[in-house]
């Protein structure tokens, strides 16, 4: 490894054994990774940028491998993680053709990441309504989609049924090809309410160009719907309250939402048809 930021992994690549094993990078949440061998093994060192990104790293411990990336170790700043290796790319299948094959893939690793655990979770986890708490100002500053994306905020966490603990932030990119091991999910959130609100991110991605193509996202919400057993319209409003939350801390980065905001459009037209 070069001098300089690298060194931010020494204390842990001497305390776990561990050989570097390619180059470093940087994610935009400003956690730091390397690719190591533990004991031979493929593995993938993290070191969390904040609370955050923390706060994942003991929701994948917890998880305990299934449905998730296996932690060979961690701690209050690091997390050593199973790297996984598969060809197979879920944002590359559903710009390919194969998108209802990659809806239910990502369908099907929630629903195994919401069985139900002996062990008590993390008292980490971040309630829905505090996640959500950022929509509320956006109503009242920008209005418009802002608004009926924050009505159906309240009306969901007011009506919450059958919680659990989330992931997050499901998406094309967060579910990896685990080779014999399936499809694995990396870089949770860490929440815990209503699990609906976990397909609401994957109905939004890999892009708008695919999730906002005309009949897409009533496609998407129906193999939601019949894989998750859940109600159509109770997914399309998280969807819409979702896309808002999304959207608003996109203007608070001083970026344009454009993407969230045309699928937030999306899904309120669906739910007055």
């Amino acid at each position: 490894m070069s001098a300089g930021g690298d060194q931010v992994f020494l204390p842990w690549l001497d305390h776990w054994r561990l050989s570097p094993d390619g180059e470093p990078f940087t994610t935009r949440f400003g956690s730091h990774l390397l690719p190591v061998l533990k004991d031979g093994a493929l593995a993938m060192l993290k070191i969390a940028g904040g609370e955050e990104e923390a706060r994942g790293g003991a929701l994948m411990e917890w998880w305990g491998g299934d449905g998730a990336a296996h932690v060979f170790a961690r701690d209050d700043k690091a997390l050593l993680l199973e790297r996984l290796t598969g060809e197979r790319c879920l944002a590359a299948m559903a710009r390919g053709g194969e998108d209802d094959a990659a809806t239910k893939i990502l369908c099907q690793t929630v629903g195994r990441l919401h069985t139900e655990r002996a062990a008590p979770p993390p008292e980490t986890l971040v309630p829905l309504p505090i996640w959500f708490r950022d929509l509320a100002p956006a109503a009242d500053r920008h209005g418009g989609i802002f608004v009926r994306a924050h009505q159906a905020a309240r009306e969901l966490l007011a009506s919450a049924h059958q919680p659990v603990v989330l992931h997050g932030d499901v998406h094309h990119d967060n579910v990896l090809d685990g080779g014999s091991r399936g499809w694995l999910a990396i870089d949770p959130k860490g929440l815990i309410g209503e699990r609906g609100f976990d397909y609401a991110n994957l109905l939004c991605n890999p892009g708008v160009e695919i999730a906002g193509a005309p009949g897409q996202l009533r496609r998407r919400v129906g193999i939601v719907a019949r894989e998750a057993k859940l109600e159509a319209k109770r997914i399309l409003t998280w969807a819409l309250a979702w896309t808002g939350l999304s959207a608003s801390w996109t203007l608070q980065d001083g970026d344009d939402p454009y993407q969230a905001l045309a699928i937030a459009e999306i899904a309120a037209a669906e739910l007055e048809a």
